[in-house]
């Protein structure tokens, strides 16, 4: 990808002094080395600029200067070691995968309460219904009469309609269907460090941060509307489950995309 197999000459400066008096000397423009690192003209502008920090987390800015270089035939490996990247302060990681184990409590008793009183509202009903039925069934049953064998028989007859009656009631005390689980919808498991960068759809912060290997984060349906991963290469991401590959979203080893209400993933455009 070197557009020269001789290294240039050291000129003194800056990286990016350096890298800009390359590029001119090359005769490329910014869009030029834009389209051939597949790295955003802005990244480009800034890497010139020495103005890092703008950049992101350091984890990949040396990343972006080796690319540059490389394709200029620059070596700025010396200088690498002393370039000063500001720390940007990681915001506090909130996790909110789980509901608060109060709500689900609470939750829980209030579908108990309601199942109770529409329980309750037609039991009540039926067992008055029923209840004279029963007296009359119980008082037939206990009269000796044989000559009158149409008495006992009525008995049986009325059995059925007093089983039928209580059907409701049976069908009303079944148990109402269990709620359904909340659903994970994406999930971002780390191999390796990883600056990360996860966005709400009004555009709060769902977190920022230097993730390193072994953590996790998980994020609801309806929660992300963008994310930055540096180091995508080190970054499992599943959604539903299912693996997502990065590479249509990843530059310079760097995934950007969106997430949509519907579930769908769209790279971010420069």
């Amino acid at each position: 990808m070197m557009l020269s197999n001789e290294v240039a000459p050291d000129g003194g400066g800056s990286c990016g002094a350096r890298l800009k008096s390359a590029r001119e000397r090359a005769g490329l423009s910014h869009a030029d080395v834009s389209a051939r690192l597949k790295m955003p003209t802005r990244v480009v502008q800034a890497l010139e600029d020495d103005d890092l920090a703008r950049i992101g987390a350091p984890v990949f800015v040396r990343g972006q200067l080796r690319s540059y270089a490389r394709l200029l035939g620059v070596d700025l490996e010396p200088e690498l070691d002393r370039v000063a990247v500001a720390q940007v302060a990681p915001s506090e990681l909130v996790s909110h995968t789980h509901t608060p184990r109060y709500r689900r409590v609470f939750e829980q008793a209030t579908r108990r309460a309601i199942y109770i009183v529409l329980t309750a509202a037609i039991a009540v009903p039926v067992w008055l219904a029923t209840r004279p039925h029963l007296d009359s069934n119980l008082a037939v049953q206990s009269l000796d009469v044989p000559a009158m064998p149409a008495a006992t028989d009525a008995a049986p007859a009325t059995e059925p309609a007093v089983a039928a009656q209580r059907t409701p009631l049976i069908a009303s005390m079944a148990p109402l269907p269990a709620a359904p689980a909340a659903q994970t919808a994406l999930s971002l498991n780390f191999s390796g460090d990883s600056w990360v960068q996860v966005y709400a759809a009004d555009g709060s912060t769902l977190e920022q941060g230097l993730l390193g290997a072994g953590e996790r984060r998980s994020y609801g349906a309806g929660q992300v509307a963008r994310v930055v991963l540096g180091n995508s290469s080190a970054v499992e991401v599943l959604q539903a489950g299912k693996p997502v590959d990065l590479a249509p979203f990843s530059r310079a080893n760097v995934a950007r995309f969106t997430l949509s209400s519907d579930g769908s993933l769209a790279p971010v455009a420069d």
